[in-house]
């Protein structure tokens, strides 16, 4: 005869144990999926009582729990051998366990929080369903406080960020409202590439301080080029031009300073620009970098290494 699933609670473990074989028996034979839900739903309390076992140690919902538990139960039931001689429920027990901690297993964070935090923070979310529900907001860390009695909101907070550090975050997850449209912006698209914003930086400067230069006096154009883009030393330039090695240091510090005063010059016409344009025409961007003179020696040498990689 057929149970409810009330009749079979009150059943004896014997009578449960022959009754289940009875259908296991019936879907070995027939692979009857409806055979295979009576099994589910009448073993589903096990499931229940397995998941909300483990959650004590793991902050996850029960009811996530509860659907990985459940697909160990249906493979239970798939793979159990009624001939075998073996009780259903232990074989079960077995890969509902094994289904839910392999789940946790992998979401597992890499970060591990100290035990006492971990278990207050599956005591807190326990607090925060139940006020929630009752609020119909989340309540504030001092609400959960005064609930948990022993417990200073800030250690409530500590182990809010706790949480928030072991969540995975895919970097598909949209930033937008949730609605899906072409105009969606992902989390990935935020990330920036240090290293090809780096080389686009030196390709800015680059082709900023290569137009300046072509400014400059010739005799002046003529000690930078020569020192930082074909790095001939001072003394060797001092021969080629000759005048005396502190000419060569003079000039080159005039150059330099002529250089900065240019490039300071440019970046004030850019910003006047940027102010009387309309701010509906404004193209939003980073602003030129100013190049103090302290650093300009340095950034040539960059830019001779930049112009030897694009030649």
């Amino acid at each position: 005869m057929g149970y409810t699933k009330k009749e079979f609670e009150k059943l004896t473990r014997a009578d449960q144990s022959r009754y289940l074989h009875e259908l296991l028996m019936k879907h070995k034979n027939s692979q009857d999926n409806k055979i295979r839900d009576k099994i589910v739903d009448l073993n589903i309390t096990l499931v229940r009582k397995i998941a909300h076992g483990l959650a004590r140690r793991s902050s996850d919902p029960v009811d996530d729990l509860i659907q990985i538990g459940s697909i160990g139960l249906i493979k239970a039931i798939d793979y159990f051998n009624p001939d075998a001689g073996a009780r259903f429920t232990t074989y079960a027990t077995h890969l509902i366990t094994g289904e839910i901690r392999h789940y946790l297993r992998d979401k597992t964070s890499m970060i591990r929080a100290p035990r006492e935090l971990q278990e207050l923070s599956f005591r807190i979310n326990k607090i925060v369903h139940k006020l929630r529900s009752e609020f119909g907001r989340d309540p504030s860390n001092l609400e959960i406080a005064e609930v948990l009695q022993d417990v200073k909101p800030t250690k409530i907070k500590e182990a809010f960020d706790v949480d928030r550090r072991r969540t995975l975050v895919s970097l598909d997850q949209s930033l937008g409202s949730g609605s899906v449209g072409d105009n969606d912006t992902y989390l990935v698209d935020t990330l920036m590439d240090i290293k090809e914003h780096k080389r686009s930086d030196t390709r800015e400067d680059y082709m900023m301080i290569k137009d300046l230069m072509a400014k400059l006096k010739d005799n002046l154009r003529e000690i930078i080029e020569l020192i930082y883009f074909k790095d001939i030393p001072q003394a060797e330039v001092a021969e080629r031009l000759g005048i005396s090695q502190m000419q060569v240091s003079r000039r080159l510090k005039k150059a330099t300073a002529a250089l900065q005063e240019l490039i300071s010059g440019s970046n004030q016409e850019n910003q006047k620009e940027e102010e009387e344009t309309p701010s509906s025409k404004i193209n939003i961007s980073q602003p030129k970098k100013k190049i103090s003179r302290a650093s300009l020696g340095a950034k040539l040498e960059a830019q001779k290494r930049q112009s030897q990689n694009m030649g």
